[in-house]
């Protein structure tokens, strides 16, 4: 599978699914290494190809008074110290084609969010960087329509692709995952990823704060690994409820090795069809 080229990617022959956890946003230097440090131990223990998650800057906020970084460059460094301390590679997301390459000097892969799939010169500039493209699926677009971004991305000669499923809107204030969306994503040659704890938002809450229910994270990510998943997306924090950023469907840190030892058991039976 591609990710095998992902630098300092580790456990890619164990026949696991591969991870992508960290907090939602870098919030400073010293909780992110924290943070950091404890995924690589329980990764490394359970064999998991791990890539360390943090947005440098979250541009897409319901409020102004929102937090929104700790400054471009302060964080995009503690995302490199993150993978030169620990020897992993790292994602974050960007969010207008000037950013691309700017990102690129510090992460491993670009993440495109959901709200901006379809934005062509971001797409462009992200596969121009050379690094792999993680793009989120829309939660307005249908599994099959994500073969056009794809193809932007692959048009420009880079072929390293990821798609990641955060759910479809139900209504106006919640999200439902259609399972059927990751094999018709998986026709496209490229490895999905499922994000956990986006799917369970509730986004458009009167007090503009996203909510979310995190007490079904180990449903959906059964689920996710059951229908044959290549990844899983999980947002974590070792203090959710005064996280800075989507503390509402964050995993507690304390429970994620208990999480991903289900999941690996899971797996492996699924490894055996």
């Amino acid at each position: 599978m591609m990710i095998k080229n992902i630098p300092n990617i580790k456990h890619t022959e164990s026949g696991n699914f591969f991870l992508l956890a960290g907090p939602c946003a870098i919030e400073g230097e010293e909780i992110a290494m924290q943070i950091a440090e404890r995924i690589v131990e329980i990764t490394n223990k359970l064999e998991i190809p791990f890539i360390f998650k943090g947005s440098y800057r979250k541009a897409n906020r319901s409020r102004l008074d929102s937090f929104a970084g700790i400054g471009d460059e302060k964080a995009l460094k503690i995302l490199k110290k993150v993978s030169d301390t620990f020897g992993v590679p790292t994602v974050t997301d960007i969010h207008s084609a000037e950013e691309a390459a700017m990102a690129a000097q510090y992460v491993d892969v670009l993440q495109i969010p959901a709200f901006l799939c379809r934005q062509t010169d971001l797409l462009v500039a992200a596969a121009n960087t050379g690094k792999v493209v993680n793009i989120k699926k829309g939660q307005f677009l249908s599994a099959e329509s994500m073969k056009f971004a794809v193809n932007k991305v692959r048009e420009t000669g880079n072929d390293q692709v990821i798609l990641t499923d955060r759910g479809n809107m139900f209504g106006y204030q919640d999200m439902i995952v259609d399972y059927r969306g990751i094999p018709t994503m998986q026709e496209n040659n490229c490895p999905v990823v499922l994000d956990i704890t986006h799917s369970l938002q509730q986004p458009n809450q009167t007090s503009g704060v996203t909510g979310g229910r995190p007490d079904l994270i180990e449903t959906i990510a059964k689920a996710g690994i059951a229908v044959g998943v290549d990844g899983i997306f999980i947002e974590t924090h070792p203090d959710p409820a005064n996280a800075k950023s989507d503390g509402a469907n964050m995993l507690h840190l304390d429970y994620l090795e208990d999480l991903l030892t289900k999941l690996v058991a899971i797996r492996k039976v699924i490894n055996q069809f």
